[in-house]
């Protein structure tokens, strides 16, 4: 007893002793954590500085508030967005024909682009002192959502000008002369813009762009000036075509030091006319079959004057922090309103096909294969929603979150990827043969377009999400690695003194109590809300100790090794996805009221992401290189093991179920899918067959138990079925008629296109006359 008394005394001592500790303790793990500490490049510097820390960082802090999820404010349109959504956008989309535009014009119709230009379509995050809207966030979101759901062309060359361009950069970073000059002419339609960043030799990694300026005297207007000789070559370009004005990211130099001591100054963004002396816009790519404008430009020997980089000559080697910065418009909005638009468009549509296709007499969405699928696209679409809603919220509090918008960019795109296959499969060969009537080829093709730019997907997930996420969101680590970099080592260790302490407690109190959670099935854990969802925060919250006790073990067993163990590292990185996606969802239920007709989609959605998250963890401890520590970290989270279950077949029965139903329930699921009160319309045709089998339910009911009896041939359809079970009293003359139209619609709704000899050969699907489908097209 005397001994370990004695023990606890000088163990107290040593701790509480600032110089003693830092001599016996802090000293060699500062030396350690030095040692092992990550290589970090100049870009990867400034893009783990870059952003805010948002709800990511309460999720990696293993204690998140949820109450403070809660009362976070949902993103609403103001009276002025309302108003643009419910006329120019309207309207816009009324004009869309996505199949004339693809296959046979290959560019938006000129009526269509001057429109954009005169209702400011290009300048949503332009403000209005320069002519633009000045929209929200959830505005520019919900508009772009709303067009891809008609036509992926128009919704990527309205989304391009308000992403990551000169728009944002000049808005953000613009000198007044740069922005009093540009953002009038880009508000108005004037000037269309792209920004050029990929190139043949660097696409995700920008830090590898070979296109260079170097700063000397040339001439420009007459004089001789301090300016930039340039020489690029990019690829891959959104607008490039059509653009007047293009943003440029290339590498910076001063040979001559005419700027400074500096020779290499770094990434740099320059806007320059494209009528420029020297700038050359190329060849046009076709990227799978979709119009929007895409393309190459190049420039040898390139002249401008410093203040055409966007800032002026202060901003030169600064344009790497200014596209980090800005890139989360783009991730957090673009790309994931296309996912959004998939996934409403795949709901509202397959449940209204599931309903009208009839096998065996039968709607095909009462068979169990088709079933699974469809709950899939219901279940998923919610979290789709859901992710959208809650990213969007944060970008319209002024934040600019990277990893949130990282994770958002990733997942949306990849569950956009799932739901339009499962459409597809579910739509077999209606899906498949393209043409006016079908509403998912062109979505399915331009499918890997987003899964590709603005950060591939592999390198979002397996580099990105954790490996940002593990430095910017933890409590700790950020400032460790500044102590750790300070040039004055006496501070640095002072700094890490007492950041150390609170880490160990941070570390010995997540240990503790991801084994607890464990152990009583988190039901100890605090939940901000009652019922069916309240043991949700509880299993999100033992998830969320277990990621940083997770995190904090893999750091320090792993060191430098983990940036290179990106296996390891990326399914880290899925369970802070699916702990913030999971998060979404329950804070959308809650945001809409708690409606009880959503309760399949919350619980298939949440019990998803949570098996998603012991899937991911699994992984993670099977694969861990160090054995040992790896089975006791599995002992910490899963003591009893890992129970979290894939989502019964009766959840995706319910909501299989429930989307072919009308309503208010598939209105709210669906609302940003455009459908036009149109039956020759694409859209329109399945929703009025859809609405018009419902009406005729009873109907069909008898005649299928006539058809069980023998009295009528069950290979009859449209005119002659309604006509057949009139003249044998199966039904009214006034059902009859109804049940004519009925078949006419369903007959449609269910047809696909075809096209008579030397339509398609010769791409006439469209003449100066009209629409050739009248003739060509035949159901």
């Amino acid at each position: 007893m005397e001994i370990l008394i004695l023990i606890i005394v000088l163990l107290v001592i040593v701790l509480a002793v600032g110089d003693i500790r830092r001599s016996l303790i802090t000293k060699p793990v500062f030396k350690l954590f030095k040692r092992i500490l990550p290589p970090l490049s100049d870009t990867e510097r400034e893009a783990m500085e870059a952003g805010d820390i948002w709800w990511d960082g309460e999720l990696f802090s293993g204690r998140p508030d949820w109450q403070k999820l809660l009362e976070t404010p949902e993103p609403k349109l103001t009276s002025e967005e309302q108003a643009f959504v419910d006329n120019q956008l309207a309207e816009l989309l009324d004009m869309l024909d996505d199949f004339k535009i693809v296959q046979q014009d290959r560019d938006l119709p000129k009526p269509v682009w001057d429109f954009l230009r005169k209702e400011h379509f290009f300048a949503m995050i332009i403000g209005k002192e320069y002519g633009g809207l000045d929209f929200s966030p959830a505005a520019n979101s919900y508009i772009v959502s709303r067009i891809a759901s008609r036509s992926i062309s128009a919704a990527v060359s309205v989304m391009v000008p308000n992403s990551l361009g000169p728009g944002e950069l000049l808005t953000h970073y613009g000198t007044d002369e740069q922005k009093n000059y540009w953002l009038p002419r880009l508000a108005d339609g004037t000037d269309i813009p792209c920004f050029a960043l990929t190139g043949p030799e660097a696409g995700s990694d920008a830090g590898a762009i070979p296109d260079e300026g170097i700063i000397c005297k040339g001439e420009h207007e007459g004089k001789e000036v301090v300016g930039i000789r340039l020489n690029w070559s990019k690829r891959y370009i959104t607008l490039a075509p059509s653009a007047t004005v293009l943003g440029l990211a290339f590498k910076l130099y001063d040979p001559e030091n005419l700027l400074g001591d500096k020779k290499e100054l770094g990434i740099t963004c320059a806007l320059i006319p494209t009528s420029h002396k020297g700038v050359v816009t190329g060849d046009r790519h076709f990227p799978l079959n979709q119009a929007f404008l895409n393309g190459t430009t190049y420039g040898e020997d390139v002249f401008i004057p410093l203040e055409w980089i966007i800032g002026g000559a202060d901003y030169a080697g600064k344009g790497w922090r200014m596209l980090v910065e800005c890139l989360s418009a783009g991730r957090g909005i673009s790309l994931p309103a296309l996912a959004a638009a998939s996934g409403h468009v795949t709901q509202r549509m397959t449940g209204a096909y599931a309903y009208v296709r009839q096998q065996f007499g039968l709607p095909i969405g009462v068979f169990e294969g088709v079933q699974s699928a469809m709950g899939k696209i219901g279940g998923t679409n919610y979290t789709l929603e859901s992710m959208r809603r809650l990213t969007v919220s944060a970008l319209c509090q002024g934040k600019s979150p990277s990893v949130v918008t990282a994770m958002t960019k990733y997942h949306m795109t990849e569950m956009g990827r799932e739901v339009i296959e499962h459409a597809m499969d579910i739509h077999a060969g209606k899906g498949i043969q393209l043409g006016p009537h079908n509403y998912l080829g062109h979505n399915y093709m331009a499918t890997p377009v987003s899964i590709t730019v603005e950060g591939a997907n592999i390198l979002t997930r397996n580099l990105m999400i954790f490996g940002q996420g593990a430095t910017r969101c933890h409590p700790y680590v950020l400032e460790e690695m500044k102590a750790a970099s300070n040039t004055d080592e006496e501070q640095g260790l002072m700094a890490f003194d007492g950041l150390l302490m609170k880490h160990v407690g941070f570390a010995v109190s997540n240990v503790f109590s991801s084994l607890w959670m464990g152990l009583t099935s988190s039901r100890f854990n605090e939940t901000p809300v009652s019922g069916e969802t309240g043991r949700y925060y509880q299993h999100l919250t033992r998830f969320s100790r277990g990621l940083a006790m997770a995190a904090d073990v893999s750091m320090l067993m792993l060191g430098g090794d983990l940036k290179r163990k990106e296996m390891i590292s990326a399914r880290l990185g899925d369970v802070l996805s699916h702990l913030y996606m999971a998060s979404a969802v329950l804070k959308r239920f809650e945001d809409e009221g708690r409606q009880a007709a959503d309760l399949p989609y919350v619980h298939y959605a949440v019990q998803s992401h949570l098996h998603k998250i012991g899937y991911a963890f699994d992984g993670f401890f099977r694969n861990f290189p160090k054995r040992s520590v790896a089975v006791l970290m599995r002992a910490m989270v899963f003591p009893l093991g890992n129970h979290f279950a894939q989502p019964s077949d009766e959840l995706l029965q319910d909501i299989s179920t429930d989307m072919m139903k009308p309503g208010i329930t598939r209105d709210r699921h669906t609302f940003l899918c455009y459908w036009k009160d149109d039956e020759n319309d694409m859209t329109g045709h399945m929703e009025k067959a859809f609405l018009a089998m419902l009406d005729m339910k009873d109907v069909y009911k008898k005649l299928r138990k006539a058809e069980k009896r023998g009295e009528l041939s069950g290979n009859l359809n449209g005119q002659a079925l309604a006509d057949k079970a009139k003249e044998l009293n199966i039904i009214s003359a006034e059902e009859a008629d109804k049940l004519a139209h009925t078949e006419k619609l369903r007959m449609t709704a269910i047809g696909v296109d075809s096209f008579a000899p030397g339509i398609i050969e010769n791409n006439q699907f469209y003449t100066t006359k009209g629409d050739l489908r009248k003739q060509a097209v035949r159901d």
